[in-house]
């Protein structure tokens, strides 16, 4: 595949045929100005910068496997070094706004909003926002953009970084809006997930499978890891890796009341390579290292 890098906001004027940007590591753009002449059919694209892009496009845009269309308009949030692959765009209206990471890592503040889990979301997750919910968003862009077409002083950075915290607040909450007002898809999800979840451990024995990671319960719903962990922290209040601790030890205490198998060899059967990784969770949730609930437990019986 032919990717195609670009790494400074700089390069990414160029490459777009747009004014000279007014700041080194921060710009905002106007889709619809936007000259797409250097796109090279079939080629992907890595930006060495996050993103943030309300588009209205006529066509498709593709991100790794997935086609999107959106006509209807969406807010889509990428990080450094995911990457994209347009597809034919007849007409694209709207805004993005790129940063470099420099830009977030120069503070802790900054480093905080990188950490948005959206970030990480494939494109087929993406925010759609009503008029008012898009007015909002761009009354803070209107804020950032001011700050960037000032003189810069010691007052910018700090400024900029405020409204782009605003913004991004303003997209959890729509975020979050649109997890709990999507019941029925949601809700499909949760139990898709519980049925894969109790399907892998009904498996007489982890050692070959081991314990399975949060990609592969994603993988197997068509979702990204960040995706399905915010969705099941909204439904469930436990995010995937939480509930697939909990389903562990839930094997595990059947194991520890049920068999005399020695601790070690739980550990292995629920596909731990070191048992004391086993011992260190299993207190971490339930409290008791497994010795101490197993011990606890034969007592109880006795009684």
């Amino acid at each position: 595949m032919d990717y195609i890098d670009i790494k400074s906001i700089a390069e990414l004027h160029s490459f777009f045929h747009y004014d000279k940007p007014l700041h080194p590591l921060i710009s905002v753009i106007d889709l619809a100005r936007v000259d797409r002449s250097n796109r090279k059919p079939g080629a992907s694209y890595r930006l060495d910068l996050y993103s943030i892009a309300c588009k209205k496009i006529e066509g498709v845009f593709r991100y790794g496997r997935t086609s999107y269309d959106f006509s209807a308009g969406s807010l889509m949030f990428t990080a450094p070094d995911q990457v994209l692959t347009p597809g034919v765009e007849n007409k694209v209206e709207g805004w993005a706004i790129y940063i470099h990471p420099d830009f977030l890592n120069a503070t802790s503040r900054g480093r905080k909003l990188s950490e948005y889990s959206f970030f990480g979301y494939d494109t087929n997750e993406c925010l759609h926002i009503s008029d008012a919910e898009k007015d909002v968003l761009e009354d803070c862009l209107r804020n950032i953009g001011k700050e960037i077409g000032n003189n810069l002083d010691k007052h910018s950075h700090n400024l900029i970084l405020t409204n782009l915290e605003l913004l991004l607040s303003y997209c959890s909450r729509f975020y979050d809006r649109q997890f709990l007002t999507r019941v029925k898809a949601g809700n499909d999800i949760v139990e898709k997930f519980e049925r894969l979840l109790n399907d892998y451990f009904a498996q007489g024995s982890l050692i070959d499978t081991g314990i399975p990671d949060v990609k592969y319960f994603a993988s197997h719903l068509n979702l990204s890891a960040n995706y399905l962990s915010d969705l099941l922290s909204k439904y469930t209040g436990k995010s995937t890796q939480e509930q697939i601790h909990l389903k562990l030890i839930d094997k595990a205490k059947h194991l520890l009341w049920s068999t005399e198998s020695a601790i070690s060899e739980i550990a292995y059967g629920l596909g731990f390579e070191h048992p004391s990784h086993f011992t260190k969770i299993f207190k971490n949730k339930v409290g008791q290292s497994p010795k101490e609930f197993r011990n606890l437990n034969e007592r109880e019986q006795r009684l």
